[in-house]
């Protein structure tokens, strides 16, 4: 019986069972062990546990990345015909509100009095410095001076151009006001003005500008003396597009400080027209045949948002006391032909279901590679270390025979 009654095996159990159970058995494509016929062992149980857990992990993983979504960006011309662009503007400046001028001057040459439309409000810069200073002390790292750049404030701005939180900060915050001024106190020194408010300017290439009294312009009050200069600035905020308080731009909580009084500062801005968006039904929406809406038209909903970015370099100069010469704060902005979409797209559950099975599958199939590889190693290497050859289960089986 070649020796299977005496190592009391069963040799019917071998053989194919009649029968249908029998012929299904012939097309099985993953032919399985008979319990019987295996051991379970405790390195096989490790293995088992381990390959459990990666799967849970990667699983997890893949859940995870599907429930957030993912960040896509695309580029187009902007569509339609754009008249209108809003500027919103929040600036202390280290002098009184009289002294000041503010205007705009775009390409189209339409002056625009926006000292007539910003909203101005005697302030202590002292009281400004203070707040400063109490949020940095909680923590906040949204200050900047232009000669110097904060990483950490580098990655608060980068996170607040992703869809998810630009859309949360408008849902959070839908009233879009101004912050109100530090209170004055009892024998606060009044030496600042704060310039602060929304206006309506063409969408052209512009120059808005903060010079004093007499400087650049004719003014009937006279000209200001040149040792009252002094542009030193906090820039809160400085935004295109629908007011969004509470979404940084690169501008903002930017400190400027000189001694000198005839100084200049100019700041160079690239604004870009950009679209936030949240799910594929708003990006079809967006990119139709028809024309979208244009972000200067303050439309926006739960899951899109219109505004505007910009990039920003800055130059400062000190300059001779001459009338060749205009000290005061300025900036250039140039509109970019370019529409942005950021947008966060989440694929369907079937292809959720298609790639955790695909996962699962993979690191079954893997796991079960290396283990059998592992397992050929450790045999192996037991065998070297015993001096056992691969021929003696071959004696032994002939040594039974006889």
């Amino acid at each position: 019986m070649n020796g299977y009654s005496k190592h009391h095996l069963d040799e019917d159990a071998f053989g194919e069972k009649p029968g249908l159970q029998g012929g299904l058995k012939t097309f099985d494509a993953f032919p399985k062990t008979k319990a019987t016929y295996t051991t379970p062992t405790r390195r096989g149980g490790q293995w088992t546990v381990l390959i459990l857990a990666v799967c849970t992990l990667f699983s997890l993983t893949e859940f995870r990345t599907w429930l957030k979504g993912t960040e896509t960006h695309h580029f187009s011309v902007e569509k339609g015909v754009s008249h209108d662009l809003q500027l919103n503007f929040d600036t202390v400046i280290k002098m009184p509100c009289d002294t000041l001028h503010v205007n705009i001057q775009d390409a189209s040459g339409d002056r625009i009095l926006a000292g007539e439309m910003l909203k101005r409000e005697p302030t202590s810069w002292q009281l400004w410095m203070e707040k400063r200073n109490q949020e940095l002390s909680d923590g906040s790292h949204e200050y900047q001076t232009l000669n110097q750049e904060d990483e950490a404030r580098r990655v608060e701005q980068e996170t607040d151009t992703h869809v998810g939180h630009v859309l949360g900060e408008v849902r959070h915050n839908p009233r879009r006001k101004f912050p109100k001024s530090p209170k004055l106190r009892r024998g606060d020194m009044v030496d600042s003005c704060r310039i602060y408010g929304s206006l309506e300017g063409n969408k052209v290439q512009g120059d808005f500008h903060i010079t004093a009294r007499g400087h650049g312009y004719r003014d009937f009050q006279g000209h200001l003396d040149h040792s009252a200069f002094n542009f030193t600035h906090i820039i809160n905020e400085l935004s295109f597009g629908p007011h969004y308080p509470t979404i940084a731009n690169p501008l903002d909580k930017t400190i400027a400080s000189t001694e000198a009084h005839y100084y200049k500062y100019q700041y160079f801005l690239s604004i870009v027209p950009t679209i936030y968006s949240k799910g594929s039904r708003a990006v079809d929406t967006t990119f139709s045949t028809l024309p979208p809406p244009s972000p200067d038209t303050h439309r926006s909903s739960r899951n899109l948002v219109f505004t505007n970015q910009y990039a920003a370099t800055s130059q400062a100069t000190p300059l001779p006391e001459s009338p060749f010469f205009i000290p005061g704060i300025f900036f250039k902005y140039n509109i970019e032909p370019i529409l942005l979409l950021i947008s966060e797209e989440r694929g369907s559950f079937l292809s959720l279901l298609i790639r955790l099975v695909n996962t699962v599958s993979g690191v079954v199939v893997t796991g079960g590679w290396l283990y059998q590889i592992s397992g050929w190693l450790v045999e192996l290497v037991r065998r070297k270390r015993s001096g056992v050859s691969e021929g003696v289960l071959n004696g032994r089986i002939h040594q039974a025979d006889e």
